[in-house]
This record gives structure tokens, C-alpha cells and sequence, in this order.
């Protein structure tokens, strides 16, 4: 104690006080700067869609749910209108390859160059080959018909010798014997495995199934979305073998689930430099306007990606609050979180030489468009950069654009996306029944 009677604490307290005074004044200035000067919003819609833009969406930018905000927004299609034309980023072309089709949806390049694209609903195959000065196809051929809404294409085994073309049913995924060149099938098709089969999302689940080969031959994944938005599987046998990305033999044995909890993995791909397996995923929805994502990711064999659970890593759906917390640490999070309910359907890895060098491995990917949010969102081909390494680091850009008119009128809905012999980017439109052909001109 000094001569006057004081202790250290004595001194200490009216210090710490005024520290304390500081830090909290520093703190509330610091949140009014950044009440004035909020981050812009991750989540955007077609008004704001421009070719080279990049969104960059983090789990941490998620809302809350609101199930009291799910708007039925669907759109009425319209022709194009006299003005309106697809926008690319500068550099590149826009031209029409083929129009007049029926629900194209799908779309696979053979080795030779062929682009085989499925008319789902028509339940038709059809090829074109080869690109005209006019920028449209050179030839068009049916290939098979009486399939039952085809959508995956594949040829077997992997390499640019394939003796077999697979097509996915709704129910079944079958095989025509194939020749470089082939522009009708040799043979009936042969039945190789069954898959639970579907109907229209708001009435019967989804039905569109994909179908790829790993890069060694060895194993047939075949993609199969959920029969319903949300419901629990615990409760509802219509969802076995669904939700889930399942694995065969080329001969359609041996089946197994490679990895589950995927809600709707419309699209899906092998990486060519990684051999690793991606898939384009449409999430479930009525949860509000921004909840919940769909995405783009690679696919952990055995891995758990949330549906119906859980979301978005360790997020739960509050409509199924509670279950099965043992699964919460198990969820992956994508490597690429999209718009929600952009509706991401095929994609691909750009293997061409036309388009500039830094387009090399990246990934296209086809947003057929949203129907429940209030602005609408997706309606475009967006470009997944993966960096030269294989491996996406969460941005994304739009790179195809101008499907909807300012007033929010839809004329085109992206769902193909194949690239063609001499690297022009092909992407099927199922709104305006036709094909678009995308160019690179240069600088």
C-alpha cells in the first residue's frame, strides 16, 4: 500500500474502465460503418446477370428459412422476340445450330464429333454433325426412337474407340452397339439395369437419370433424383435408391449407392484431369427465396450431401428438426454454391481448343431457371473456373445470358451443353426448342 492508502487495484480499476470504454466505442463505430456500408448481396436474379460476372456465394451468406416465403413463379414462355438474342461475354458469337426440335434436352459429343442430343419427351435420339459456314448443322439424323424420356448419353468404354452408346431411361438405362460414325442404331437396344422411374417434379418426382463412366472403364454411375421435395426417407419407401448418385458395372451389376443425400443430380461428369466425379445438383425448395442453393461439386465416394436433413454442411431443415443429429457432422458442402432454385442442369468440362486457354477445364454448366422465386433467377450458362488444377475455389461466372426479357418474359431455357468437333460450345434450348452454337472469334 503507498503512503496515501491506495492498492494497485485501486490504480488498475479507472484504467481498465476507460479501456473498456474505448473498445465498446470502437465496436459501435465500426457497426455504424457497416450499417452505411453493407456487403452487397450474394444472391442476384436476371437483372443483374452479365456476361464475365462473378458471384462468389459462402455458407455463411445463408438466410434463415422462411417458409412463408415460396412464391409459385414459374414462367409463361414466349417466342423470342425480333430484338432479343443470347449475350456471350466480347470475343465470342452467338449463332442458331438447329431449331424446330421437340423438348431437347441432353446433349453428348462422340469421339468422331457427333453431337447426340435426347428429345426427351418425344422419346427420340437424334445426331447432327459437323458445323456449316452458316453456323448451323451440316446434317441431322434420327438415331433411335420409343425410348421413355431419355436423358443420359454416354459411350463405352471411355477413349475414342467406344463399341457401345448408353441411354438413361426414366427406368432403365440400356445400350445400342455403336461405330464411330453411326448415325442410326445397328441393333435393338439391350436392357441393362433398372432405376426407380419418375414423372413430373410437382406430380411424381424427378425423372431425368444421367449416366457416366469413370475413367478406367470400371465403374457405370447413374444419377437418380428424389421422388419429392423433402419428404423423410425413413418414412417413405418411393425414395429408396433415390437421392443418391448409384454404381454399376459397365453391364449393369453389382449395384451400390456411391454416395447419397443428393437431392436431384440432373447432371453429372468425370473430371479428365482428376478422375473424379462431379454433378450439378438441383436443392429442395419452400424454404424461401434464397435457401436452399443448388450447387456444382466433385462426389466423395460414400459421401453425405444433406438431403433431407440437412443442407449446406451442418444446416438443418427445420422440417425435419431434430432427426438424426448423428448425420449433422457428416454433410459435405459443395465446392461451387449457386443461386437457389436456378434449376442447374447438365455441365461439362470444356476440352476444346477454340475457346481461349484459360477456358481449358472448366466447367459449363446449363440454369434451366427458377419457378418458385419472386425474381427470377438462373436461365443462363454459367462457367465454373477450376484453374488449370481441376479444382473449383467457390466463384462462378455468368457467360451465356439474355433469356428473359427486362420485363421478366421467358423465351429460352438452357439444358445441353456439349462441345462440338471443332470447340464451339453447343447448348440445347427446351423453351425455344432449338440448339445455340457459341463461338470464339478473338479479341
Amino acid at each position: 500500500m503507498d503512503p496515501k492508502g491506495y492498492t494497485t487495484r485501486h490504480l488498475l480499476l479507472p484504467a481498465i474502465v476507460v479501456v473498456l470504454c474505448v473498445f465498446a466505442c470502437s465496436r459501435l463505430h465500426a457497426r455504424e460503418v457497416l450499417d452505411k456500408n453493407p456487403r452487397p448481396s450474394p444472391f442476384s436474379d436476371f437483372r443483374t446477370q452479365s456476361p464475365g460476372t462473378v458471384h462468389h456465394i459462402k455458407v455463411g451468406d445463408l438466410p434463415l428459412p422462411d417458409m412463408s416465403n415460396s412464391p409459385d413463379n414459374g414462367p409463361s414462355m414466349i417466342s423470342r422476340p425480333a430484338n432479343a438474342w443470347p449475350k456471350v461475354p466480347p470475343g465470342f458469337r452467338v449463332d442458331l445450330y438447329a431449331a424446330g426440335l421437340k423438348n431437347p434436352r441432353l446433349m453428348r459429343t462422340a469421339p468422331n464429333g457427333d453431337v447426340f442430343l435426347a428429345e426427351s419427351h418425344a422419346g427420340t435420339i437424334v445426331v447432327f454433325r459437323g458445323v456449316g459456314s452458316d453456323g448451323k448443322a451440316v446434317q441431322t439424323s434420327v438415331y433411335a426412337t420409343n425410348f421413355r424420356d431419355p436423358f443420359g448419353i454416354a459411350f463405352y468404354p471411355p477413349g475414342p474407340s467406344p463399341k457401345w452408346i448408353y441411354i438413361a431411361n426414366t427406368d432403365s438405362v440400356v445400350r445400342f452397339p455403336y461405330q464411330a460414325g453411326d448415325l442410326k442404331a445397328r441393333d435393338p437396344p439391350q436392357t441393362l439395369a433398372s432405376v426407380p422411374g419418375g414423372g413430373l417434379l410437382r406430380g411424381g418426382g424427378h425423372w431425368t437419370r444421367d449416366v457416366a463412366f469413370s475413367s478406367d472403364g470400371q465403374i457405370m454411375f447413374v444419377s437418380v433424383g428424389s421422388h419429392s421435395n423433402v419428404d423423410d426417407t425413413d418414412d417413405n419407401p418411393a425414395e429408396k435408391d433415390r437421392a443418391d448418385i448409384l454404381a454399376f458395372t459397365p453391364e449393369g451389376k453389382n449395384k451400390r449407392v456411391f454416395a447419397w443425400g443428393i437431392r436431384n443430380a440432373v447432371g453429372i461428369a468425370v473430371n479428365p484431369m482428376t478422375g473424379q466425379l462431379w454433378a450439378s445438383v438441383n436443392e429442395r425448395d419452400r424454404l424461401g427465396d434464397n435457401l436452399v442453393p443448388d450447387y456444382i461439386t466433385h462426389v466423395e465416394e460414400g459421401g453425405f450431401y444433406g438431403w433431407p436433413w440437412w443442407y449446406m454442411g451442418g444446416s438443418q431443415d427445420p422440417r425435419h428438426k431434430g432427426k438424426h443429429p448423428e448425420l449433422r457432422d457428416k454433410v459435405i458442402t459443395p465446392d461451387v454454391i449457386l443461386q437457389p432454385h436456378n434449376a442447374s442442369l447438365e455441365m461439362l468440362f470444356y476440352d476444346g481448343t477454340q475457346f481461349p486457354a484459360q477456358y481449358k477445364g472448366d466447367i459449363f454448366a446449363s440454369e434451366h431457371g427458377s419457378w418458385n422465386r419472386r425474381a427470377r433467377t438462373g436461365y443462363e450458362v454459367i462457367r465454373v473456373p477450376l484453374h488449370g488444377r481441376g479444382k473449383a475455389s467457390g466463384e462462378y461466372e455468368d457467360f451465356l445470358t439474355g433469356f428473359v426479357t427486362p420485363e421478366g418474359d421467358v423465351w429460352g431455357r438452357p439444358v445441353g451443353i456439349a462441345v462440338a468437333k471443332d470447340g464451339s460450345l453447343l447448348v440445347s434450348d427446351d423453351g425455344g426448342e432449338c440448339v445455340w452454337r457459341v463461338s470464339y472469334l478473338g479479341k
